[in-house]
């Protein structure tokens, strides 16, 4: 019996340990799926859902920043178009470089921020013999974009704020249940 009590106490504890976590990791994939950006030789193309709702026929716009521009109103814009399901917006004759491409919906909110490489187009070569060695792959077309991972969206004070109750709730019911395990009890 006495087994039993610990067994379900320990996995109450896991339990109430593992929740904030839980919970902070679907908040976290959730946001990170907002703006899906693409590159195809020198157009650039980015793809969202979080758009719906239209404004004076409108459902938002996007903007293509190169580095040397700071803000949404510098950046080359297009008119966000689809459905309520799917909107787009695209640039073409993009130089090669590193951008970053904001979406703003209608109603005024960010659907996302997120940086893309354009690189420049090579024209194909036409050898006059095959070689042993080609089995090597070809580098990406887009190169690595290390470190951009979730660093470049902004998530705000108030996601902040709840990421932290959740903590110090977890932390606060371990606590809770530890020092009550460690009290002698009577039957």
């Amino acid at each position: 019996m006495r087994m039993t009590q610990m067994l379900v106490r320990s996995g109450l504890t896991v339990a109430a340990a593992a929740l904030p976590l839980t919970l902070t990791a679907t908040e976290a994939v959730a946001v990170n799926t907002a703006i899906n950006v693409t590159t195809s030789g020198t157009t650039v193309q980015v793809t969202t859902s979080d758009c719906a709702t239209r404004s004076n026929g409108s459902m938002g716009n996007a903007s293509l920043l190169s580095s040397s521009q700071a803000n949404f109103a510098q950046g080359r814009q297009a008119t966000l178009s689809g459905t309520s399901t799917s909107q787009a917006a695209a640039w073409s004759n993009v130089t090669t470089g590193t951008y970053t491409v904001i979406v703003v919906c209608a109603d005024g909110t960010t659907a996302g921020t997120q940086s893309v490489t354009v690189s420049p187009v090579s024209s194909p070569t036409i050898s006059a013999t095959a070689t042993a060695t080609a089995t090597s792959s070809a580098s990406p077309s887009r190169g690595v974009m290390g470190g951009m991972g979730g660093g470049t969206k902004d998530y705000g004070a108030a996601t902040y704020a709840a990421g932290g109750v959740l903590v110090a709730a977890g932390v606060g019911a371990t606590v809770w249940v530890l020092r009550r395990r460690a009290k002698p009890h009577r039957l």
